[in-house]
């Protein structure tokens, strides 16, 4: 498959904050062209940038229904009734329950936690949930990560006696639940700064709020950022306003002093005494975290993150450990049927979008197995199984398409369905599921753009080798953290030529291991290709290539040097 390379030239307007902020900055004009790039077009924004502080949190108030939350929590507390943290299953869900029960747990014992079943019970508010916590004398559930949707639930729960407060940061519908507080900053008539929280992340705003309000010292917060870090890493949320804030700090929090829980999953990932990155969290441990909902039970993910025992925390995690690797089994087999069953299909090829059921795949995996098909088809995808008596799936989606509208067009087929632009979940009756798969791929066809269904690879600059010196290398670093809305930079460079060392790497040969000379500056750099080694014949001919590419640290035998993580690699145009 062909990638396109995009690269979008600063405006006029563009390359004069450039030059200004060069001057003001006194670093390098293709750093400043990053910033610019990312909306930042001062000298203050820049350093506060650079330089994240707590400080500038938002005011947690500024979110609707915030007062009355507060105001429900300091009720129960002084009356002294049972609070059920209530989340999802998930690595958002089940750190923002974490996060709130240690942080409620200091100041009353009457507060317990709740992780409704992938299988028996499914995603967000469950009526099983809501009679436990009548039948357990709760009369106070937060909700955390879900509930948005949730109109019946927390009606049937007010009928029982049971108030809700719900966090949730997912798109409500225009009517809201009728809680006691709905905390959402994609309320359409939000007031919030900032509406791109994670669920954690409003909880933790939610205790913020709790703690000013109380004259909790906001110090008392900070050692729960590392479940917010998570959070914001697993469910790839904008990592730019307060989510920068929150995760810089959060990752500090994770690398210095973990909770006991996340710093026996740091062990079990081999990540011991290594600097944790967002990467780190998004490939080792938040699907470690995930595989304890995904393959028994949310619930010991909870424990562990709370745990303040050492035996405890390690045999969990060894536990937690284990489902993974189940987890992986399961993903790998599922991916290839599903592989072999598209194979097969008429059509295929025409389609748009892909949307599979098979009643028999395991419910826990197939939002992994619709990233995987995602990322070798390149089409929005639904993958779907039985559960519970519905056909129940994930959806992933490419760059640029709202996965999370196609399925809203479908919604009088459906159950229930949540998420957002690149991830939704759905549940339908199995009847529904052919006039489902022939409707989504409609208003796919009829409203994806042709460029949208070919990869690309966002280009941030065209560079020379001789740009890429220590000190450069040393303030790219501080763009950190990486994610959605601030990527790693991905640079290009033109008519770049093997230096002669160059060769096949890796146990099936497939790697390219690189050493390359710049023809514009005579620079030489290392890289490395994974995954490209069908290009070895066509450099060791010593022909020009152009090569996108990012660029990282490489540490081997105790030596750190700059290599290029080449993305890829295209005769010189």
């Amino acid at each position: 498959m062909t990638n396109r390379w995009v690269f979008t030239p600063l405006t006029k307007e563009q390359e004069e904050l450039k030059s200004t902020l060069a001057q003001e900055l006194g670093i390098s004009p293709i750093l400043c062209q990053l910033l610019v790039q990312r909306g930042i077009k001062t000298f203050d924004e820049a350093k506060r940038f650079f330089r994240p502080q707590l400080e500038d949190l938002h005011d947690p108030f500024l979110m609707n229904d915030m007062d009355k939350a507060v105001n429900r929590l300091n009720q129960a507390m002084g009356r002294k009734e049972k609070i059920l943290v209530y989340g999802d299953y998930d690595v958002d869900g089940i750190t923002a329950v974490a996060l709130v029960y240690k942080f409620l747990r200091q100041f009353c014992s009457n507060v317990d936690f709740y992780i409704p079943d992938r299988y028996t019970e499914g995603y967000g508010v469950s009526y099983k949930g809501i009679d436990f916590a009548a039948a357990n004398n709760f009369k106070l559930v937060i909700a955390l990560d879900c509930g948005i949707k949730a109109i019946e639930k927390v009606a049937y729960a007010s009928e029982k006696g049971v108030d809700f407060i719900i966090c949730d940061h997912h798109t409500p519908d225009d009517t809201l639940p009728k809680a006691v507080a709905v905390l959402d900053s994609k309320r359409s008539d939000s007031t919030y700064p900032d509406p791109n929280l994670s669920g954690c992340g409003v909880g933790f705003k939610f205790m913020q709020a709790f703690a000013l309000d109380n004259g909790i010292k906001f110090e008392s917060l900070t050692p729960l950022l590392d479940l917010v870090a998570v959070s914001i890493a697993s469910d790839i949320v904008p990592i730019n306003g307060e989510n920068r804030i929150l995760a810089y700090y959060g990752l500090k929090q994770l690398n210095s002093n973990p909770s006991l829980g996340l710093n026996s999953i740091i062990n079990v990932c081999g990540l011991t005494d290594k600097e944790i990155t967002v990467s780190d969290i998004v490939f080792k441990i938040g699907p470690r975290l995930n595989a304890s909902g995904r393959i028994q039970s949310a619930n010991e993910a909870v424990e562990l993150l709370i745990s303040k025992d050492l035996t405890f925390a390690k045999e969990k995690s060894d536990c937690i450990d284990q489902y993974n690797k189940t987890r992986k089994d399961l993903d790998k087999s599922i991916t290839e049927e599903a592989n072999e069953v598209l194979k097969n299909m008429e059509g295929l090829s025409e389609n748009k979008s892909i949307a599979i059921y098979d009643a028999s795949w395991h419910k826990g995996v197939i939002g992994i197995v619709a990233s995987r098909l995602t990322e070798i088809y390149y089409k929005p995808t639904i993958v779907l199984t039985h559960s519970n008596g519905f056909a129940t799936g994930s959806g992933r989606s490419i760059q640029g398409f709202d996965i999370y509208k196609a399925i809203e067009s479908c919604r009088d087929l459906l159950e229930n369905f949540g998420g957002h632009m690149y991830a939704v979940g759905l549940s339908m009756k199995e009847g529904n599921v052919p006039e489902f798969q022939r409707r989504f791929e409609e208003y796919v066809a009829s409203t994806i753009l042709p460029d949208q269904l070919e990869p690309q690879f966002d280009i941030d600059a065209f560079i020379d080798f001789k740009e890429i010196t220590p000190k450069f290398f040393r303030l790219l670093k501080q763009f950190s953290p990486f994610g959605p809305e601030n990527m790693k930079p991905v640079f290009a460079t033109k008519r770049v030529f093997d230096y002669g060392t160059s060769r096949v790497v890796g146990k099936e040969q497939e790697h390219l291991k690189l050493e390359l000379i710049d023809s514009q500056s005579e620079c030489i750099m290392n890289g490395i290709a994974f995954g490209q080694s069908e290009h070895n014949d066509y450099i060791k001919k010593l022909n020009p290539v152009d090569i996108c590419y990012t660029i990282e640290e490489n540490t081997f035998n105790g030596n750190t040097t700059i290599q290029l993580m080449i993305k890829d690699i295209k005769p010189a145009q």
